[in-house]
């Protein structure tokens, strides 16, 4: 029996989307169409490539695939950026990273222990991961574009609220040891 399984996957993606979300939120819709240079994506983009993202897992997971010599990753790909251009409000961006978030959080809780220890080879044909490891990654991949998000809203001059959150847990600590 594995120590951290579906549910956990399921529950700590929800939590990063819900940062995600936060985040979304507290960017004034005015700046949707900010871009940091030349040649990345906006502030809209960003969000929704994040929303759409974990698509391509789901189509892994789903698939019951052993390897992925041969799987259509260009596909699914170029299918995530086209979601990327269709224009979207603030509160359309949000609750397609709400419903997106969920829909993939649930595709994570209804694996199997059995599911997660099925071995799928890499695309080089020769390494292999376990389909727990693989599952893993759409969390790194959202927290990587939240990351830029977060330096984006320094850029715009808003504090992080994780940054928020952690400076009101010191300050709390310092005020609890000053009594």
């Amino acid at each position: 029996m594995s120590t951290y399984g579906a549910a956990e996957l399921a529950a700590s993606f929800r939590t990063v989307r819900k940062n995600t979300i936060q985040i979304a939120q507290e960017i004034p819709e005015e700046q949707y169409g900010f871009s940091a240079s030349e040649g990345t994506r906006t502030v809209a983009q960003s969000l929704v490539h994040i929303a759409v993202a974990p698509r391509i897992w789901t189509a892994l997971a789903t698939a019951g695939v052993t390897t992925l010599v041969g799987f259509n990753f260009m596909g699914l790909f170029m299918a995530n950026m086209a979601e990327e251009q269709t224009p979207r409000t603030k509160a359309e961006i949000v609750a397609f990273l709400e419903s997106e978030g969920e829909a993939f959080a649930n595709v994570l809780a209804s694996l199997t222990d059995e599911q997660l220890a099925v071995r799928i080879t890499q695309p080089d044909g020769v390494n292999s991961k376990t389909l727990l490891e693989t599952m893993l990654s759409p969390k790194e991949h959202e927290m990587h574009h939240r990351g830029q998000l977060m330096v984006i809203e320094r850029l715009l001059g808003t504090t992080p609220h994780l940054t928020r959150d952690m400076q009101a847990r010191f300050a709390a600590m310092q005020a609890a040891n000053k009594a």
